[in-house]
């Protein structure tokens, strides 16, 4: 191996182990992130838990742009008999989604594959449920993160949530579901690439950090059938700063729960 190979291994090991933390993902799984690098949020955690809202039971899931493992495990940790296919195209990320996936013993339920899900061919398999959390801006909308890691995970460097569905139509099965976020600010964009592709929203969920000031994001539930639309709000903390009931309830049904909820 030459020098700067032996160099390019160096700088490689170094993003793995940048100061990971094990931090607490459900009441039974635990991942490692990087403390400086992108982390789990609650972007995560609602779209887990509307996913498994709306097919409780699906039994092939397929997950794309699957970071660090955020979003199937948390859907793993419910629906205890879902075979999850994780994509990630981030090699720093994808390393410690199989880490993720290897320390939680789900190495037999959950699959992954390193590549652009917009240029990976799966094959002809079809999912009951497909998830995904896109990042929210634009190249040129904020400053881009120097890391590379959370520039990709929050600027749209290989597609946004119009890619997502795009390549989540290729294999969905019929009766499936298509369960992401969007920044709220693009909701109309996203409904309407939806519906070209013959998807409608059935449950559009729009999440406030804190009451009183605008929606962050929205999670969308699209359906190839047609039907009435639930359009919903999360609050994710009161005026006051305070945890609301609905965040305290939807980390509790992931087996977190804060002390005062002991």
């Amino acid at each position: 191996m030459s020098r700067i190979e032996k160099e390019s291994e160096r700088k490689k090991g170094e993003l793995i182990q940048d100061e990971l933390t094990d931090d607490a993902l459900t009441g039974k799984f635990r991942v490692y992130q990087r403390r400086r690098g992108h982390r789990f949020s609650l972007d995560d955690l609602l779209v887990a838990a509307i996913a498994l809202e709306t097919r409780p039971d699906a039994k092939r899931i397929l997950d794309l742009g699957s970071g660090i493992g955020s979003v199937p495990l948390m859907v793993a940790a419910i629906n205890q008999g879902a075979a999850i296919v994780c994509v990630e195209a981030q090699e720093v990320s994808y390393r410690l989604l199989v880490r993720n996936i290897e320390r939680n013993d789900l190495g037999d339920r959950l699959g992954t594959i390193l590549g652009d899900f917009r240029h990976v061919d799966l094959g002809d398999p079809r999912f009951e449920l497909i998830t995904g959390t896109p990042p929210y801006f634009k190249p040129g909308e904020a400053t881009l993160p120097p890391d590379s890691q959370k520039a990709h995970a929050r600027f749209e460097l290989r597609g946004g949530v119009e890619d997502y569905l795009s390549t989540a139509i290729k294999y969905l099965d019929r009766g499936g579901a298509i369960v992401v976020c969007a920044a709220s600010s693009r909701e109309r964009s996203a409904v309407m690439r939806a519906e070209e592709l013959g998807l409608s929203p059935r449950r559009i969920v729009e999440a406030i950090p804190r009451e009183g000031r605008p929606p962050l994001f929205t999670v969308f539930a699209f359906e190839t059938s047609k039907g009435p639309v639930a359009r919903e709000r999360f609050i994710a903390r009161t005026s006051d700063g305070r945890t609301s009931q609905q965040y305290l309830a939807l980390r509790a049904r992931f087996g977190l729960y804060d002390r005062e909820q002991r």
